[in-house]
């Protein structure tokens, strides 16, 4: 007779994160954090007349962003601002700084790409999407024979 031992203790998604993150050497951990943190978090709303495009980006001045749009794809960028750093100091730890990013949007044919609008205000980089008027001419109702 075999016996099979269950293990009944649940982690969360955030805790079996950290817990991976942890067990990974410094080196392939720094690398793979870089790589997930580096990607500024977006909100997305779907109002009346546009859609509303919001970056979390603080820290940032409104000069390092570059906003393009090119055959429908929307990609906001930033680049890094190298820092002074005196000699006389010696820093002992940095966790935070300003880091280069892009993130990119696919648009569709329902934007006026014409009536884009961008600002940044308080760390967020707001971008509006206005919406073309649909008109319903071409639509028509086939009845089946």
């Amino acid at each position: 007779m075999s016996y099979v031992n269950v293990n009944n203790n649940y982690r969360s998604l955030d805790g079996l994160m950290k817990e991976i993150f942890n067990e990974f050497p410094a080196a392939v951990s720094k690398t793979v954090r870089e790589d997930v943190l580096n990607y500024p978090p977006v909100n997305i709303t779907d109002k009346k007349e546009m859609y509303l495009v919001e970056l979390s980006v603080p820290g940032y001045e409104k000069a390092d962003f570059g906003i393009k749009l090119d055959n429908n794809i929307l990609t906001v960028n930033a680049e890094q601002k190298t820092e002074n750093t005196v000699e006389s100091e010696k820093t002992i730890r940095k966790e935070f700084g300003l880091k280069s990013f892009k993130r990119s949007f696919t648009l569709n044919e329902k934007i006026e790409i014409d009536n884009i609008l961008a600002r940044y205000e308080n760390g967020i980089l707001k971008i509006d999407l206005p919406k073309k008027e649909v008109s319903n001419a071409g639509v028509k109702d086939i009845n089946i024979q």
